[in-house]
């Protein structure tokens, strides 16, 4: 029997540092003076990051995908529409089995955009539509900087929530969508060197989101996170967690049968329409959250979770799909 997809089940690099992060702000939180030095350091590479972003997606791309706009709707309704349902009627769980930043925190899963690298990698590793998945995935993750506050406010409010309101959804504007339309408007001058230097994005996507969850979770251990969240708590987010991915992955495969999509174009809707990307949801979550009571920490737990939980099943799906139809493939990058 083969180790490879048993070697796919284990915790990445990245997962690896995500934890050493948690176990550093668990040890050695930042305090006083030091944590808003923190916030300052961590809003600059917020901002770098969504600039390089805007500067790395290419306008061809997205005039060439006008052409499957109706996978492209599907894998929207699947992102911005299916998972807030899914969140909605999956909340009376989440509150019953989770602490309420637990459960507020699988809510935000629900509203997040998709994955970007990993989507595109898993649907070539699966014999999919890969210039489709690009451009999916791509304006996912542009549309979501923009939805995601509105889904957030919407979901928060019908579940009696505090929603971060109008100053959270203009935070996001000047930190995260003025930073990416200046970095795209800027692309035919930066562009080439952007595309020359990839593995400054995967560092910048991976430095970000250890930065924030080292902050983060420095300020819910002083505030008391662990004493205030069980272990059972833990492993019933993990439960719920596994239930909304199994719910999204048959939705999308029955619905890709259902609009008649061919082969490699339901594959695109199956990894594209069901996976949320930490990328863009760490920052996000620190900007609408951050006079979160509690802390930021424990609401970031379920978005870890479902994120490891999806590459790990999506990667036995992917080599699934790969041995019915034998087609190549790239590793897939686990920060996305």
């Amino acid at each position: 029997m083969s180790l490879v997809p048993l070697r796919r089940l284990l915790p990445d690099g990245f997962t690896l540092a995500l934890l050493a992060a948690v176990a550093l702000a668990t040890v050695l939180p930042c305090r006083g003076e030091a944590t808003v030095w923190l916030d300052h350091v961590t809003d600059a590479a917020i901002m770098l990051l969504f600039f390089l972003h805007g500067a790395k997606l290419s306008r061809t791309a997205i005039v060439g995908g006008v052409t499957h706009w109706r996978l492209h709707l599907a894998v929207f309704a699947s992102t911005f529409v299916l998972f807030p349902l899914l969140g909605f009627l999956l909340a009376p769980l989440s509150r019953a089995l989770l602490t309420p930043p637990l459960a507020l925190g699988m809510l935000f899963v629900c509203t997040l955009p998709s994955t970007v690298q990993s989507s595109i990698a898993f649907t070539s590793i699966a014999g999919g539509n890969v210039s489709a998945a690009v451009v999916s995935a791509s304006l996912s993750s542009l549309i979501g900087i923009v939805l995601t506050p509105l889904l957030v406010e919407l979901l928060l409010a019908t579940h009696g929530g505090h929603a971060p309101g109008v100053e959270g959804v203009w935070q996001i504007v000047g930190l995260l969508l003025l930073p990416f339309a200046v970095g795209h408007l800027l692309r035919p001058w930066i562009g080439r060197w952007v595309d020359r230097h990839r593995p400054l994005l995967g560092f910048t996507d991976r430095g970000t989101i250890l930065l924030v969850v080292y902050a983060a979770f420095g300020e819910a251990v002083v505030e008391g996170l662990w004493r205030a969240t069980a272990p059972l708590a833990l492993l019933a987010t993990l439960g719920v967690s596994a239930l909304l991915l199994a719910l999204a992955l048959l939705c999308t495969s029955t619905a890709g049968r259902l609009f008649g999509f061919a082969r490699a174009d339901r594959i695109t809707l199956v990894f594209c329409g069901s996976k949320k990307s930490l990328a863009s949801g760490v920052p996000m979550a620190k900007i609408l959250f951050a006079s979160q009571a509690g802390g930021l920490g424990a609401l970031l737990l379920p978005l870890m979770i479902f994120h490891q939980l999806q590459l790990m099943v999506c990667a036995v799906l992917a080599r699934r799909y790969a041995a019915q139809a034998p087609s190549g493939g790239s590793a897939e990058s686990s920060a996305d």
